[in-house]
Parts: structure tokens; C-alpha cells; sequence
């Protein structure tokens, strides 16, 4: 990481690459899943932001955002779903807008992988609220 100042204002770049990857958990996941993390906003501010690669077949679970999250797709075919609605495909340059507290899944499509970065923030510490898993028969709606 590297820093500047000028007149009291700190501009950071961190380097590609000085940040581990790391697996998916299995326990928030279903697949092969890496998170490539890409920043952590300094308080006041509390967002972050990840590159999240999907293989194929690969989800989330379903989970809620206390303030919304937004997801850009980078690479490849995925799909998304909030509860109780359809399935949609997203590809290279969507731009997927949840609202807070929806209940939603999203992930890579079943022949091609998917890669998005996901950006939220933390309400009272917390980003996200981890739940069931996304059924085979859900996943292939």
C-alpha cells in the first residue's frame, strides 16, 4: 500500500495483488467460490468491496444486506434471484441493485463461470445475514 498526502488529505492506492484471495466458505457457498478483497472504507464510512469469482454452478446462499448491495459483473454468464421472484441473467457490465433487506441469491450460471464485484455496507458492524442454502430445483428455475 502507498500514500500520499497534500494539505491534510491522505489518497491510498493498494497494489494488485497485496491482498490475499481466499476460498468461498462452504458454510455461506455452494461451489468453488474466490473473494479477491478489494478495499475496507476508513471509518466514518463503512463499505467494502470484493471481486467474487463463481465457477459454474457456483452460488451464494441466500442472504439479506442490512443497507442494499450492489453487484458489477465482470466477467462471464451468472444469475440472481430475490426471493419470491424469477430467476435473471446478468452478464459483463450489469449492474445488479438489491435493496435493503431483500432476501436474494446470486451466482455463476451452470456451463460458465462469473466473476462481479460486490459493494456494501455495515449497519451496526454487520454487512450481510447468512441463510438457508439455494436448492438445486431454486437454482435451476
Amino acid at each position: 500500500m502507498t500514500e500520499a498526502t497534500l494539505a491534510n488529505h491522505t489518497v491510498t492506492v493498494t497494489r494488485a495483488g497485496s491482498q490475499h484471495s481466499y476460498p468461498g466458505p462452504a458454510d455461506w457457498f455452494t461451489g468453488t467460490v474466490r473473494v479477491d478483497p478489494l478495499f475496507v472504507a476508513a471509518k466514518p464510512a463503512a463499505g467494502s468491496g470484493a471481486l467474487v469469482t463463481f465457477e459454474p454452478g457456483a452460488r451464494t446462499d441466500w442472504h439479506t444486506h442490512p443497507l442494499g448491495q450492489t453487484l458489477i459483473v465482470t466477467a462471464g454468464c451468472g444469475r440472481v434471484q430475490p426471493w419470491g421472484g424469477e430467476v435473471q441473467e446478468i452478464r459483463p457490465g450489469d449492474v445488479v441493485s438489491i435493496p435493503a433487506n431483500t432476501k436474494h441469491w446470486h451466482g455463476a450460471a451452470p456451463g460458465t463461470a462469473m466473476s462481479h464485484i460486490a459493494i456494501q455496507e455495515q449497519l451496526d458492524g454487520s454487512a450481510v445475514t447468512w441463510l438457508e442454502k439455494v436448492g438445486a430445483e431454486q437454482y435451476g428455475s
